[in-house]
């Protein structure tokens, strides 16, 4: 005879733990494992997050500095180059994605940041306009290495002229572009300057600055030897670049007259 608590524990009527057994024996595999994978991928990406705000917080200040070169005001607190010269273009033009205008007397004026893709805009233009050019002016803070060396390449190609004048800048990457003329013009109040390439703080977020710091730094050395060939190749004495390898990313070191004649980097001098 069946006593009473077996008819109970036999019966759709027992404790909740049954029910929910044979709920779940009625579950496909597929979607129990569909589930579990899931629920792994959101705690894996709950333990990323913290361990992310965690490293955020005691990354190192030299791995989350972003610095602004743009116009610092000469090369070090100690001295060392000279004063930076008075500027005529304003800082937020300066600070603008480059602008390339053919302007009169065959003169492609750059003003602005040289940011990615410069290169190609320049190309391009070169190519539509290069029966008029003859002289590339430029008016820049630097800004894309990559690009720079490019633009640089494209007027040995095709033997420009390249000018700084009074109160225009040529900073960072920009001598790069300026050593690559036939004839380089500069006034002598021109603000010439250069600095290190950036390394461990090319990353906009301290992860990915970590996790690619070694690659970054090995990328800076490659771009200087591309840079110091490229002077070699133009007539500029290479030992220019040692002033940028001793400037930090967050000052410039301007060059006087004496020194730009001194590194064939200017080959004659604008007259006002």
């Amino acid at each position: 005879m069946k006593s009473e608590a077996n008819a109970r524990a036999r019966s759709d009527e027992g404790p909740f733990y049954r029910h929910l057994l044979t709920s779940l024996a009625r579950i496909e595999d597929g979607s129990i494992l569909r589930f579990a994978f899931f629920a792994l991928l959101a705690g894996t990406m709950g333990v990323l997050y913290v361990d992310f705000r965690e490293l955020s917080a005691n990354a190192p200040a030299d791995l989350t500095f972003t610095p602004q070169p743009i116009l610092p005001p000469a090369s070090s607190e100690e001295g060392g180059g000279r004063p930076r010269p008075a500027l005529n273009t304003p800082p937020d033009i300066l600070d603008e994605p480059l602008r390339i205008e053919l302007t009169s007397g065959g003169v492609l004026r750059l003003t602005g940041t040289i940011d990615p893709g410069s290169a190609q805009r320049f190309e391009q233009e070169i190519v539509s306009r290069g029966e008029y050019v003859s002289t590339v002016l430029l008016d820049s803070p630097g800004g894309s290495v990559d690009d720079a060396l490019e633009m640089g390449r494209q007027i040995l190609e095709h033997g420009l002229n390249t000018q700084v004048p009074d109160g225009a800048l040529c900073a960072s990457s920009c001598p790069i572009v300026f050593a690559s003329g036939t004839e380089r013009e500069a006034g002598r109040d021109a603000a010439i300057g250069v600095h290190q390439i950036y390394a461990a703080a090319l990353s906009a977020t301290p992860i990915d600055a970590l996790s690619v710091a070694g690659v970054a730094m090995a990328d800076a050395q490659m771009a200087t030897a591309q840079i110091t060939r490229h002077l070699g190749q133009t007539g500029v004495d290479p030992g220019l670049w040692l002033h940028a390898l001793e400037t930090p990313p967050d000052r410039l070191y301007y060059f006087s007259p004496e020194e730009m004649e001194r590194y064939a980097l200017v080959t004659r001098w604008m007259e006002n």
